[in-house]
């Protein structure tokens, strides 16, 4: 028997959910099957099975290729270049390919990129929008009231430029690159690894090869070490290791709770007359309620001469209400007729989902440990009253590079790991990082009131205003205060059981300016080798039916932007089936659900969205998704054989009743359209192994270079350079890259000496 309390259910069940965490049900289906919960010592199909690493060595690790662990990369290299100094620099990445999962349209200060490049403008960086005007208002069901832009206030966008980010990312990365920088995308750090006295050392990477049911496939292979001196972690908000090193470094001891919010978005190519180029608009109100946290971003930019609009919802995730649908939410803001008059003559391209950091000053956690920090949104540096981080997250990673270049060439920390990186705290503290986040710390708390919008409006505009955060109190996520201040707690205890909540009515979708969720999931690009383990875990199988279900109703399947969670009818009632293939890393389900149950995991690096990495046309019977980018978007060689189920499989995806981009399902399309790729790929295996084969003769009798350009082999930038280290020839799992004696040093390679005692050779290889 579970006990309910008054205050809320969730406080006695998640105290009491370790009770049953560690056994699965035998009347419930097995879901999770990933080696993160299931361990493999005890199953017997993984008996004999190799499971040493191959591992390699750097002065610098970087996990995450977004602005914050691309700027402290470039920063790092451009102090080795100022100072005739070397450090070996590697960022590893999981998307397919730098900014895969930067969601465009954003605004942003550039005050950070000025810092790094300070002619970015005749370096043709793609920040070319300029903000023109702006507008803060406040929606009602049917009217859009202004309201006045004081001078000063947080959401004051003069000066700011309105960016793809997804395009900024990847000319970061490129100027990473021509600075030395070993960018490895495609390949997602699942591991922290520490040294005999527990400090920081490096990542390894997550294994590859694992059939859905667990089980090891022929071309199983471990994921690699990659040893460091010290690592920078910029993963985002809600990073996968930033929550194994807070727990085993006990980060968040003296701060608060952190509290996030989910941010939907929309890029829309409009009409020209409905464009107005710089415009900026942010709002409140409706389509939320008065007692729910959030807002409405709508931003008008030129690309290329294309009018584009950029507009979305951001969702705190403190909401009460377990049959609010942030998605839901979202397409209702576009029925607002102010805001529906942008849209007419328009044309949906994208659609994406991230969750983000709304704690504040107060919920930064210790972001320094031994062997590595924590920078950008990982450490939770947004501006939650400005809705802005990139230049933050930029500044803290200009930060970290300098404050470790000046400890890790001294004597004695030159030869050693883990490095505690005190230089970088008193760096934070006294940059406009920690004012800016100060001076607003108590607004986002003050929406947390029992007068809701109201009161967050009234002390915003009173206190801050007079104030400017000079006030000497400071608002806390963690105490109760009865007479004016709501039970305030982490935002997966907020959520009260459906029998005290009141169902919340959305509108059906036009398919003009609403739209369904699967076919704007099949908008992000999105996909996952199906063969695999999903990697959203359940800590025990059972708690969806036993407890998420009959007293949330479900929350999974409305909190989720990507329709991962899906309640379906079996034999003993409705059972929880996870479209893992669906997940476009938001991290919302690893916040929202009310258990802790879901622990969210890498998956296969490569996997998720591709924001940007496809184009949508329009025909005359629907609409046809073009995947023109992904075969640059994957490790080309090494997984042709792969290929071709790899892309019938997206097919297949976006192939559902009624509202794919498809269409109707047809079989018979859905074939014709595999075969043609599985076509397209015979010709482009045979391209590549006369390129091989070119290689091969040229360099036979040659001495080796310092490394190949040989991004027309690979048809990827990012694999440009590859440095010469004990085993990251083998971190590609590229049988055919092995086959090339043209490229590394064969003599020094172990991996090769190895296949050769064994009377094997790079060609039967």
């Amino acid at each position: 028997m579970i006990c309910v309390t008054k205050m809320n259910p969730i406080t006695t069940l998640s105290k009491s959910l370790s009770r049953f965490c560690t056994t699965y049900s035998s009347k419930c289906a097995t879901i999770t099957t990933h080696y993160s919960v299931v361990k493999r010592d005890s199953d017997s199909r993984w008996k004999g099975i190799d499971m040493n690493r191959i591992s390699d060595e750097s002065d610098v690790v970087i996990v995450g290729g977004g602005p914050a662990g691309l700027s402290a990369a470039i920063k790092l290299k451009q102090l080795c270049q100022q100072n005739g100094k070397d450090l070996r620099v590697c960022l590893v990445e999981k998307g397919p390919y730098i900014g895969a999962h930067t969601l465009s349209g954003a605004v942003i200060k550039t005050s950070a990129l000025e810092e790094l490049f300070p002619n970015w403008k005749e370096m043709k960086a793609p920040v070319f929008q300029k903000v023109t005007k702006e507008s803060f208002v406040f929606y009602t069901e049917n009217r859009r009231i202004p309201m006045p832009m004081l001078p000063g206030i947080p959401l004051s966008n003069k000066g700011n430029y309105i960016v793809r980010l997804g395009h900024l990312v990847r000319w970061l990365g490129e100027m990473a690159e021509e600075l030395g920088v070993e960018i490895y995308p495609g390949y997602a750090a699942a591991e922290v690894l520490y040294d005999d006295s527990g400090n920081v050392c490096g990542i390894a990477t997550n294994d590859v090869g694992i059939a859905k049911d667990g089980s090891p496939k022929p071309n199983f292979e471990r994921g690699m070490e990659l040893h460091s001196k010290f690592t920078i972690f910029a993963e985002g908000c809600r990073g996968h290791l930033t929550k194994m090193i807070s727990k085993k470094f006990d980060l968040r001891k003296n701060a608060d709770v952190m509290t996030f919010g989910i941010g939907l978005k929309e890029l829309w190519a409009l009409d020209p007359s409905k464009h107005r180029s710089g415009y900026v608009e942010h709002g409140i109100g409706w389509p939320l309620k008065y007692d729910h946290y959030g807002g409405t971003f709508l931003y008008h930019l030129d690309d290329n001469g294309q009018p584009l609009c950029s507009l979305g919802i951001v969702v705190a995730l403190d909401y009460k209400n377990t049959y609010l649908n942030p998605y839901q939410e979202l397409q209702r803001f576009k029925t607002h007729p102010a805001v529906c008059r942008h849209l007419e003559g328009g044309k949906r391209l994208g659609y994406g989902a991230r969750a983000l950091n709304e704690g504040g000053f107060q919920s930064i956690p210790k972001f320094i440990f031994p062997g590595g920090c924590l920078i950008g949104c990982t450490a939770g540096f947004l501006n939650p009253a400005a809705l802005k981080g990139v230049h933050l997250s930029m500044k803290s990673g200009i930060l970290a590079a300098e404050a470790l270049f000046q400890e890790i060439f001294k004597e004695k920390s030159f030869q050693k790991n883990g490095i505690l990186l005190e230089e970088y705290e008193k760096k934070v503290k006294n940059s406009h990082i920690w004012r800016d986040l100060k001076s607003v710390r108590n607004i986002r708390p003050s929406f947390r009131s029992k007068l809701g919008l109201y009161g967050g409006l009234l002390y915003s505009g009173l206190v801050y205003m007079f104030g400017r955060g000079l006030e000497p109190w400071t608002f806390s996520y963690k105490c109760e205060f009865s007479l004016t201040y709501s039970f305030c707690t982490a935002d997966c205890q907020m959520l009260k059981p459906s029998k005290e909540c009141r169902k919340i009515i959305y509108p059906t979708p036009d398919d003009v300016v609403t739209f369904d969720l699967l076919s704007s999931v099949a908008l992000t690009g999105t996909n996952h080798n199906h063969d695999q383990p999903a990697h959203l875990t359940l800590l025990n199988d059972d708690v969806p039916q036993r407890i998420n279900l009959p007293i949330y109703d479900g929350p999974e399947s409305r909190f989720c932007p990507a329709g991962v969670y899906e309640y379906v009818e079996s034999g003993n009632g409705k059972r929880l089936q996870i479209n893992a293939q669906n997940c476009i890393h938001c991290k919302t389900c690893d916040i929202k659900d009310p258990t802790q149950n879901i622990n969210w995991v890498t998956p296969e690096g490569g996997g998720g969205p591709a924001y940007d990495g496809i184009i949508v046309l329009t025909k005359a019977k629907g609409t046809i998704v073009l995947l023109c980018k992904y075969f640059w978007a994957m490790n080309l060689f090494g997984q042709n054989r792969q290929m071709a189920a790899h892309l019938s499989n997206i097919i297949k995806q976006y192939a559902h009743s009624g509202t794919s981009p498809l269409g109707p399902h047809t079989p018979t399309l859905e074939v014709k359209i595999s075969k043609a790729i599985i076509a397209l790929s015979v010709p482009l295996i045979a391209y590549f192994g006369y390129q091989s084969y070119k290689i091969e003769t040229e360099h036979k009798n040659h001495p080796r270079p310092e490394f190949i350009e040989y991004d027309h082999l690979y048809g990827h930038r990012s694999m440009k350079r590859l440095p010469y280290g004990d085993g990251l020839r083998t971190w590609f799992h590229n049988p055919y890259y092995n086959a090339l004696p043209g490229i590394g040093y064969e003599t020094e390679d172990p991996y090769l000496e190895k296949m050769k005692k064994e009377g094997k050779t790079p060609e039967k290889h």
